[in-house]
């Protein structure tokens, strides 16, 4: 069998069920497990990722606003591979290629008719749906049952933990920093799951925009920046965006030391099977007396602000 994956959680989602020898073809954002990397890019972006949050976000807008997806499939690298399944997405035309561009590229291109297999994780409940999704196309519907089942279980021994935890810390999960958006769909849940309160966000709906006289307002314990798409060193490189704006040492998190960038790319925006390693990293950084499932400094970093700690 000849898979062709479209988004990374995908092909993350593939790995883990075993089926890592089926890929091959991948997304440009696709590059975990490592040795996916090799294999040919079937996707590329239709607008330059160089630039500032504020300049990035204004290409993607103008090209949304059109009613295009973010994304181009390039249809004579699928017509070469002959894939039989192709995996994409329908949840954000900002995350990666749509559907409808996906069946496009088939229908002009291929001969064969691939079968084309659309996840849509909007919540946790979704995730389990979209492996299970994949692993009845990849027709390994038992081993999906055990991911599944794994998975759960090592969310559940967090959250029993958590449960028992006297003091909830509130919580600001930032996911993008100009203009500011907090984090929604899954985050939301994950927060509640690792023992904090969540202040911004709907489990199961998109990220919501906020203002940051919203972030003065709710004075989280924690602040969370973990901007989509982009790793840990690219982040920190926004966090001076907010320490510019007049309240922000006033801020409890702030004060407290307790402001971190997290790899959104790798972990957060990436609705897989490394939700889990996201829910450790969250149970880290919430109560590092009671976790330690060493994702320091490769998971997430504390963002100290020595001139603020008066």
């Amino acid at each position: 069998m000849k898979v062709v994956s479209l988004i990374a959680s995908s092909t993350e989602i593939i790995c883990a069920l075993g089926c890592k020898s089926y890929l091959v073809g991948r997304s440009h954002e696709c590059d975990y497990p490592p040795e996916v990397k090799q294999l040919p890019l079937c996707t590329e972006v239709k607008f330059g990722t160089h630039g500032t949050s504020y300049e990035i976000d204004e290409r993607v807008k103008a090209i949304v606003q059109e009613g295009l997806s973010v994304y181009r499939v390039k249809g004579d690298v699928l017509q070469k591979l002959n894939p039989d399944v192709i995996v994409t997405q329908t949840q954000c035309e900002v995350c990666a290629v749509s559907l409808k561009d996906v069946e496009r590229a088939t229908c002009d291109f291929m001969e064969s008719k691939a079968k084309v297999v659309s996840l849509e994780t909007n919540c946790l409940a979704d995730l389990w749906t979209d492996i299970m999704k994949v692993a009845d196309a990849l027709d390994v519907h038992v081993r999906g049952q055990q991911l599944v089942a794994e998975l759960q279980d090592r969310m559940q021994a967090i959250a029993k933990r958590t449960a028992t935890l006297a003091n909830k810390p509130s919580v600001a999960c930032i996911e993008w920093v100009d203009p500011l958006m907090s984090a929604g769909n899954w985050m939301p849940e994950l927060v509640e799951m690792a023992g904090g309160k969540n202040l911004f966000g709907e489990a199961g709906k998109h990220s919501p925009w906020m203002t940051f006289e919203d972030l003065v307002k709710k004075n989280p314990d924690i602040i969370l920046i973990m901007p989509c798409g982009y790793d840990i060193k690219r982040s920190l490189e926004d966090v001076p965006l907010l320490q510019a704006k007049a309240e922000w040492k006033n801020l409890k998190s702030v004060k407290a030391g307790r402001v971190y960038v997290c790899d959104g790319n790798q972990y957060f925006n990436r609705p897989g099977p490394r939700l889990v390693e996201s829910l450790e990293i969250l149970a880290e950084i919430f109560d590092p007396d009671f976790f330690d499932f060493k994702h320091k400094g490769e998971g997430y970093v504390s963002v100290d602000f020595p001139s603020f700690h008066h």
